[in-house]
């Protein structure tokens, strides 16, 4: 496997081509296109301004190499991800980026195909809100607290969570990059925060399919192709918003998942089984793992495991602890095991991640 190359912004990856390229599935000379480095992959990306707030990205490609890519923090924006692959098309996702610094992992010979829909200004505001009473009540604590704790920090704390959130969202609170919620959150409200990596995830509908199926086909050109794909666009971000709600779940089917999610998250080191976890929370093991499947799309054990991968992320990059210390701190007996797992939800050996995020965060 070639070492993963190390790049120091988004596009650092990428060059500017004309819109006339072949494989687009329809462009306009006002798209901006950039292409794959022929060095680094193959494959393109496509940008769609629907008006001033809100863009559409077509992405479509393939690296022959892991990068590592610093990502400059931007402005309040509010991402959209529908994946088009057949291993990842069964979900979307919902990406809040308030201007932090952040790294990404790009990993070789993995197609990369999906559309990405952007909102800033001012209708960001309108679709986080929405975004966020759309949150089950866990998830919605959680951001409250982290709102809470924010207020604090910034020594706004007179302000009332919704009001520090309504601040971030205006502009009139900024997060400078040299703010990296790693280093300045309290591990246990840290470790809550994995709630909105499930919250952002939600199953794909057949409506949902059939509205990218016309993104993607498009037939019109200037501007009645730019208002169709902002009717199309809107609409898809409308039903995907619908799909955060399961209302096919009682009220106490959410309590005993989310208490059950709770234990996991607190008990890494040494979890328990399915069956004594599903005792604790009143229930047995098959309730249990429907429960998880519909509120979590996965198992208490894959669950589980996410928490420690969350948790191990966190200490390479804020310590300087030994690899093999880390993994023993996540609940793993076996350096070569938690290496392994590291690998598959990572990409990369715990190592490079650890010397990639020394240079991030110093």
């Amino acid at each position: 496997m070639k070492t993963p190359m190390f790049l120091n912004h988004w596009s650092d990856w990428l060059l500017p081509r004309s819109p006339n390229d072949v494989r687009l599935f329809h462009s306009d000379s006002s798209d901006r296109i950039l292409v794959c480095s022929p060095h680094l992959g193959q494959g393109y990306i496509q940008e769609i301004q629907l008006r001033e707030d809100l863009s559409l990205r077509i992405n479509d490609y393939t690296l022959h190499q892991d990068l590592v890519i610093d990502v400059p923090g931007q402005s309040n924006i509010l991402e959209f991800i529908f994946p088009l692959t057949s291993s990842d098309a069964r979900y979307s996702y919902v990406d809040p980026h308030f201007g932090l610094n952040s790294f990404t992992i790009k990993l070789a010979l993995k197609r990369v195909f999906k559309l990405e829909v952007f909102f800033q200004r001012p209708s960001l505001i309108t679709y986080f809100q929405a975004f966020r009473e759309h949150l089950s009540p866990q998830t919605r604590s959680v951001a409250e607290q982290l709102t809470q704790y924010l207020s604090e920090y910034f020594g706004t704390s007179r302000s009332s969570p919704d009001e520090t959130l309504s601040q971030l969202l205006q502009g009139e609170i900024t997060l400078t990059p040299d703010i990296k919620p790693q280093e300045i959150l309290p591990n246990p409200l840290y470790s809550e925060i994995i709630a909105f990596n499930y919250s952002n995830s939600s199953p794909r509908t057949p409506a949902m399919e059939q509205v990218i199926g016309q993104i993607l086909s498009c037939p019109y050109q200037g501007a009645t192709r730019r208002t169709y794909l902002k009717r199309k666009v809107l609409e898809l971000t409308n039903l995907r918003l619908e799909m955060m709600t399961k209302p096919h779940l009682r009220e106490a089917d959410f309590d005993y998942i989310y208490e059950a999610a709770s234990i996991l998250r607190k008990q890494i080191i040494n979890p328990p089984t399915v069956e004594t976890l599903a005792r604790q929370v009143g229930t047995n093991r098959l309730y249990l793992n429907q429960g998880f499947h519909q509120v979590y799309g996965t198992t208490p054990f894959g669950y589980s495991g996410d928490c420690r991968m969350w948790q191990a992320q966190r200490l390479l990059m804020i310590s300087d602890l030994p690899v093999g210390k880390i993994a023993a701190v996540v609940g793993y007996t076996n350096c070569s095991h938690f290496a392994r797992a590291f690998r598959q939800y990572t990409g990369l050996n715990p190592k490079t991640f650890q010397m990639k995020a020394w240079q991030y965060f110093s």
